[in-house]
């Protein structure tokens, strides 16, 4: 399964795809199990509008800086809802990144931004 090739990857660099079909690239923390990949992001941000507009997107191995060092392997993108969906996707990435997952939430709670957080799961073929 490539979810299971890029779960001891650091990021993951997300391509998600404008209106017009342009590709945007951005690296990302990321969660893995069996063919699903958990992703946490503003949901102001770029990737959750292009998500909301087309579930496409590719996603490969990279490091902080998006430099891609992997396969690219396709997929499809949904917005999660259910929180004990969610919350699951949360222990997932506390599992993998330990105090750096808690430290972003404790940083996202003190600035009131943990309630526009926006949750991706990507399917991947």
């Amino acid at each position: 399964m490539p979810a299971s090739e890029l779960a001891r990857e650091r990021y993951v660099s997300l391509a998600t795809f404008r209106r017009n079909g342009a590709e945007v690239r951005t690296p990302v923390w990321f969660a893995a199990r069996e063919d699903r990949l958990w992703i946490v992001t503003g949901g102001d941000s770029g990737k959750v509008k292009r998500v909301r507009h087309t579930a496409r997107v590719r996603v490969a191995a990279s490091d902080a800086r998006g430099g891609v060092h992997g396969v690219w392997h396709d997929g499809t993108a949904r917005i999660m809802h259910e929180p004990r969906e969610i919350a699951d996707a949360q222990a997932l990435l506390r599992a993998k990144y330990g105090w750096q997952a808690r430290l972003l939430n404790f940083v996202s709670r003190l600035s009131g931004r943990i309630h526009r957080r926006v949750w991706l799961e990507v399917t991947l073929r």
